[in-house]
């Protein structure tokens, strides 16, 4: 019974990351071009943090790693596409300082175990070593699409979601696809099988507008 309802919590949060590429998708298809709605991030962000839930009932590193990645970059966007402008200056310091110190106090209470948790995430039998090293790299790689994508955005004075942010998807996604499949996880399958449609799709999207 515990092992279904993690893996419940594992597909909400996979179910609001793809509502996020669904949304994003819909939108694109009907600008004709690659666009980028503000609730892609609002979803991004509740999912991130459900799924970092789950990698840690899962004990899955890898899966934990790459949301404490990206979280950040979620909260960034946000800021830069005016969520927070009608809020008051306090309310924005408060809601702005509640989502930052929530990975943080998580980190910070598995950190007061920390020899109870190394056990649990890397010296578990049922993920070997060699396993967590494939999955937190293909989590890097992955998240290191938002990095590129604030980057770029930030040069530019505005959220954008870039031709490079498609394509570091895409192979971030094969990785964790891989990884799944290794990790026999339907939660992780389910979404990257999804998600490297949208991304091949973005792609196609962005090629066609840069010839239109």
């Amino acid at each position: 019974m515990d092992a279904l309802w993690i893996y419940a919590l594992g597909l909400l949060a996979q179910g609001l990351f793809s509502a996020r590429m669904l949304v994003q998708w819909i939108r694109s298809e009907k600008a004709h071009r690659v666009v980028n709605p503000t609730l892609y991030w609002v979803l991004s962000l509740v999912a991130s943090l459900l799924f970092f839930l789950y990698g840690w009932l899962h004990d899955d590193f890898a899966l934990m790693l790459g949301q404490v990645i990206g979280y950040y970059v979620y909260i960034w966007n946000l800021g830069k596409m005016g969520m927070w402008k009608d809020a008051t200056r306090f309310q924005r310091t408060a809601v702005l300082t509640l989502l930052s110190l929530v990975p943080v106090v998580a980190l910070s209470g598995m950190a007061a175990n920390w020899a109870a948790v190394t056990d649990t995430l890397f010296r578990n039998d049922a993920i070997p070593r060699w396993l967590v090293v494939f999955g937190s790299a293909g989590q890097i790689l992955f998240s290191l699409r938002f990095l590129y994508q604030a980057v770029y955005s930030a040069r530019r004075g505005e959220s954008l979601l870039p031709a490079g942010f498609w394509a570091i998807s895409l192979a971030g996604a094969v990785l964790i696809l891989t990884y799944g499949i290794l990790r026999r996880d339907p939660v992780v399958i389910l979404a990257q099988s999804f998600g490297l449609v949208t991304y091949i799709r973005n792609l196609m999207l962005w090629r066609h507008s840069q010839h239109a």
